[in-house]
Formats: structure tokens, sequence, C-alpha cells
């Protein structure tokens, strides 16, 4: 698979370099096995895959600190794995199993971690804008200098709630970074038919809200941004957006054909702008690694994901008396 050319060289360490690498690995094996268990009917109801989104989180999440939160939407597999979730409880979870996150209770679209700061999963389009400002209140309001970033899609952005949001968390100047991950395709619409201003970060202008556009294929890009973007929530300065331009190589759910875009266009994304080939090129070319350190890394992330696999088939379904508890906190 041929692979970007650098145009600069990496700002981070060959070690941070690796850890990048490993985690984009870890989600793209992990949705690949997903979609595998889906086929097999171990998964049921809604699957959204992750597979090709995987700088966007793993960047950002290397920009964040402890304690800081992350509230995203339904494609939300991958945002569990980056932000330290355990890939059995994950997995286990989209099979409906006890082992999981929600015990079994909430699937593909519902699940939490507040060990890791990890509130979902939501599975009303656009819903979690709105409670991601929530967190950020909650932290200006106890005066701590933590950031919330608020994931949502290029289709969610058209929703009302966006943007009623941006007004309160400007007036208010709530640490949340709004992160658009802008993948092309929404439900199944191209941007350029379904949005009036295809620059999607230039939504907040009208509430005096800073953004920019980045590239969502390059963890590096993404990181740098990310650090800008928390620099300027710590320091009071209120929201901000960041614009992820990336793609999503699958439907937007497993009962998705696709059909709205061709082979060769997806094809045409895998050969030139991916995320992990990119990545995988920098390890390579600045003798970060060698082959055998990538093939021991993917032989590695193979086996995490598998071992998940099978804990996911292992574990029992929840119990019936399940129905009756977290119910109310």
């Amino acid at each position: 698979m041929a692979a970007r050319k650098s145009t600069r060289k990496p700002n981070v360490s060959a070690e941070e370099l690796k850890r990048y690498y490993r985690e984009m690995l870890l989600i793209r094996r992990f949705e690949e096995k997903a979609g595998q268990l889906y086929g097999m009917g171990l998964i049921g109801g809604f699957c959204h895959l992750y597979i090709g989104q995987e700088a966007v989180v793993v960047g950002l999440e290397a920009a964040a600190e402890e304690g800081d939160k992350r509230i995203t939407s339904y494609r939300d597999h991958g945002h569990m794995l980056a932000c330290g979730m355990d890939p059995k409880g994950v997995m286990a979870e989209l099979t409906g199993r006890i082992g999981g996150y929600s015990k079994g209770k909430g699937g593909s679209m519902h699940m939490f971690s507040k060990e890791k700061d990890f509130y979902g999963g939501h599975g009303i389009v656009g819903a979690q804008v709105p409670l991601g400002a929530g967190l950020a209140f909650a932290d200006k309001y106890r005066g701590t200098d933590r950031v919330t970033f608020t994931y949502f899609g290029d289709g969610a952005a058209n929703q009302g709630q966006v943007y009623e949001t941006f007004n309160m968390a400007e007036l208010w100047q709530l640490p949340v970074i709004f992160v658009i991950e802008n993948n092309q395709y929404a439900m199944g619409t191209a941007v350029k038919r379904a949005s009036a201003t295809p620059e999607l970060w230039t939504r907040g202008a009208a509430f005096n809200i800073p953004g920019e556009a980045v590239d969502g294929m390059d963890v590096l890009a993404v990181k740098a941004a990310g650090e800008k973007a928390v620099a300027h929530c710590r320091a009071g300065k209120g929201p901000y957006i960041l614009e992820m331009k990336t793609y999503r190589y699958r439907g937007h759910s497993m009962s998705d054909p696709a059909k709205y875009r061709t082979r060769e266009e997806v094809q045409k994304v895998r050969e030139t702008r991916d995320a992990i080939e990119h990545v995988r090129h920098l390890l390579l070319e600045g003798k970060h690694a060698t082959e055998d350190d990538l093939k021991a890394i993917d032989r590695e992330i193979k086996q995490i994901v598998n071992e998940a696999a099978d804990f996911a088939r292992e574990s029992p379904e929840p119990p019936l008396d399940e129905l009756w508890t977290d119910v109310y906190a």
C-alpha cells in the first residue's frame, strides 16, 4: 500500500509515534473483529464502525490530560479504546453480556466509564453536544482546569441543539472543545449536498467561537491542533471548534451497503491517506522501527482482540433481575 510522503518531521518522539501506531491499530483490528461478530449474529441491533477515522481520537487523546472528559455519538468503540477502556469490557457490551461496561444492557450505542471520564455513547443524533457543554459547565463551576472533548459528526452539525449549545458555551466561556468528525457522508449524504457551508468549523463564527479545519487522517496534525485547542480552553478563553476532515471506510452502520460512493473512491483514500499507513511509513522511514517490529505489534494486537472476542462469547447474558437495576442513580 502506498503511503503519503511526510511534509514535515514528526513533532513527537519515536516511542510516542510507536504508541500512536499501536493505539490506532488496536482500534482498526477491534472494529474488524466486531464486524465479524456482527456478521455471525453475535452482535445485535446497530453497530457503527470507526475504521478509517482512528487518527482523530488517538491524536486528541494524546493532547488530553488526566481528568479531562469525553463524550461522543454512537460511533464510539474507538473512543473507548483510545481513552484506555478494556477491550474485553467493550466487546462484551457489544455482544450484550454481563461482563460489558453497561452489564450488557447498553450495547454498542450506550457505554460509559466513570473511571476513564468517558460519558457515552449516545444514540440520538447530536444529543451529546449539550451534554458535553454540561460536563464543561460542571468543571468551570468547580473551578478546575479540566477540558471536555465533545465529538459529533458532519450530519449532526446541522442539528439545532448544536447551535443552542454553541451560544451557551461562548456566553459562559465553557472549557469545551467541539470536535466535528467530518467523515464526508453523515448517514449517507455527501456534505456538499447537505450543507450550505461545507467548511463546518466556521459554524461557530456567529457566536465568536474560534476554530480550524484539521487533516483528520494525520495523527500528528490532530495532536498539534488538539494541544492548541486545549491550551485555549485551559486559559479560560471559552470553547473551540476542531473540524476533523476524516473518512470512514465502511458504511454508516453494518447494515449500510454504502452505494452512495464508488469503491474506487474508498480505495484511493486507503492507498493515499490511510492514517495507520502514514505512521507506519514515518516509523520505517525514520528507522524508528523495523518491519519485524511492526509485525510483532500486529501479532500482539490481534491476540488482545481475539482474547476480547473470546471473553465476549464466554461471558454470560445478564440475569433478568438486571432489568430493575441502574434505573435511577
